[in-house]
């Protein structure tokens, strides 16, 4: 493996500003979230906490060489061409940003698209900047498309070696075999460095996970201000405006009678409800309901959605 210091490049003006911030002896040292667009992320929960924490004013500390990183071929940027000449190229960025909460304590965020090639090298650089800027507690977070209906609360799955500091019933999971991330690498390589890491995957009903679903970055976010003590008022109220907008849409598609929706979202109340040991409700039967499959209730939203955007060009 090359020398992951070839990966990333300080910022003089942004590292000096954490030294600054963060320099102090008797200092926790910073939270760092990070968060990489192309993986799994129901919902768009995490680009869409993402998107939010990128209005805080910040200064960037690291850029990663998106050259070695990132396959063009796969994901290709998009270029502006104008009459007779290209104008703009959309360059991939992988960075770290210094951000402050709304007290003013400074945080980390290290965000952009995942890393297609050197993951090892890519994860080794992570734990540089981790020991090197004394990072306290690193958070991954992102959405995973679940058998639940939007009218019960969000779930949370937490994992790594602090997973208690987002605290839910009992696990969902034993063990599974899944494909791998960038995100889950570093996690996985900080917490055998003896670094402490905590990462917060929602549940996100599978019949919306290919759209936007607000309440699943709201339920996030308060879990990650929960455990690590950030302060971030402004993201939580439009979080909470948007998701308060999404039930009401999601409720009036289903005053309107969409049979496959009505019933995936009734069969999947009675299965929540008989595992969270509340099936006693008095609105609910009994008789198992037979469910549409993920991908014909994700097309009935997709175009609920679709005529939506057309109707108030609201995303």
């Amino acid at each position: 493996m090359r020398d992951p210091q070839e990966l990333y490049a300080w910022e003089p003006d942004g590292i000096a500003r954490v030294e600054e911030a963060v320099g102090a002896p008797d200092s926790a040292g910073p939270v760092l979230l990070y968060h990489f667009d192309g993986f799994i992320d129901a919902g768009d929960t995490g680009g869409q906490l993402t998107e939010q924490l990128l209005e805080l004013p910040g200064a960037t500390v690291a850029r990663f060489d998106h050259d070695r990183l990132v396959d063009y071929r796969a994901r290709r940027p998009s270029m502006t061409f104008h009459r007779d000449r290209w104008t703009s190229f959309e360059q991939p960025t992988v960075e770290l940003r210094l951000v402050r909460d709304a007290t003013h304590q400074p945080f980390l965020l290290l965000t952009g698209p995942e890393p297609d090639t050197e993951w090892e090298g890519f994860a080794a650089a992570v734990r540089q900047i981790v020991e090197r800027l004394r990072v306290r507690l690193a958070v991954s977070f992102h959405g995973i498309p679940m058998g639940v209906p939007h009218t019960r609360p969000v779930g949370l799955t937490p994992h790594g070696n602090r997973s208690e500091l987002v605290p839910v019933g009992r696990s969902l999971f034993d063990e599974a075999q899944v494909p791998g991330s960038a995100a889950a690498l570093v996690e996985l390589r900080l917490e055998q460095a003896g670094h402490d890491v905590l990462g917060v995957a929602a549940h996100v009903p599978h019949y919306i996970a290919r759209s936007r679903y607000p309440d699943s970055a709201l339920v996030v976010l308060e879990a990650i201000t929960a455990a690590t003590g950030l302060v971030l008022p402004e993201a939580v109220h439009t979080l909470r405006v948007s998701a308060l907008k999404t039930q009401d849409e999601i409720e009036r598609e289903l005053a309107e009678g969409e049979s496959d929706l009505v019933a995936v979202v009734r069969g999947l109340e009675q299965q929540y409800d008989a595992v969270a040991g509340a099936a006693t409700r008095s609105s609910l039967v009994a008789e198992p309901v037979e469910l549409p499959s993920a991908d014909e209730l994700g097309e009935v939203f997709e175009r609920f959605l679709a005529e939506r955007e057309d109707g108030d060009g609201q995303p």
